[in-house]
């Protein structure tokens, strides 16, 4: 590594140098300010080009409620957290008037992941749950930092056989996700940092959720019938 580097400054401990307190706060303090600055670039990129998309997709899953389905949410590791978070803001909706609406989450059920996993493999986790709960109406939401997680290419698959709509959250290129047709309504963030992308992520599903009840306006004793 090159002397002066901004890892020697942060380490210096490793370089056989003392630290200098003041200098690494210094070095901290830089890093909050790069970081946070990415992550609002992101966000601000992401809004300004797929403004449209978000709308369209947003009108998609509105109208998964509106016929009476049901939303069903995927991921894996940090974005299943994002599935989970997802089916909780449907769910327990926090702001005041608007009607708790079924999302399930497919994570949830670690008895059943690990059963499949054991014994089908891992990639048909979440095909395999959607065959059981699963109908035609309702709708599918993938989340994945790569666009390429293949039991998610899977349900979307069997998704599509099950006459469900698909929608995607996804990053870099979209990955298989976006290019593989299987995703109705993809959203993708276009960056190759995983934390990013999850960052963005989590103020999509937020809108996603205030666009849809907002959509729901006229349909609001059906859709809290569902």
């Amino acid at each position: 590594m090159s002397a002066g580097s901004p890892l020697e400054s942060l380490y210096p401990f490793l370089h056989g140098r003392a630290k200098d307190p003041a200098r690494e706060h210094a070095a901290l303090l830089e890093s909050v300010r790069r970081k946070s600055g990415d992550s609002l670039a992101a966000k601000e990129r992401f809004y300004r080009e797929q403004a449209e998309a978000l709308v369209a997709c947003a009108r998609a899953l509105a109208g998964v409620y509106a016929g009476g389905g049901r939303m069903f949410a995927m991921g894996n590791g940090g974005s299943s957290c994002d599935a989970a978070h997802f089916c909780v803001e449907f769910q327990h909706p926090v702001t005041a008037g608007r009607p708790a609406l079924p999302a399930m989450n497919l994570v949830m059920d670690s008895a059943m992941c690990s059963a499949v996993a054991n014994d089908l493999g891992v990639r048909h986790v979440y095909a395999r749950q959607l065959e059981a709960h699963a109908r035609a109406g309702d709708g599918v939401i993938g989340f994945s930092t790569s666009g390429n997680s293949d039991n998610l290419l899977q349900a979307f698959a069997r998704a599509r056989e099950l006459g469900l709509r698909t929608f995607g959250l996804a990053g870099g290129d979209g990955g298989a996700m976006l290019s593989g047709g299987l995703v109705d309504h993809c959203l993708v963030v276009r960056t190759d940092s995983i934390h990013r992308v999850q960052e963005v992520h989590v103020s999509i599903y937020h809108i996603l959720w205030d666009l849809t009840h907002t959509l729901l306006a006229d349909h609001r004793g059906s859709a809290a019938g569902a």
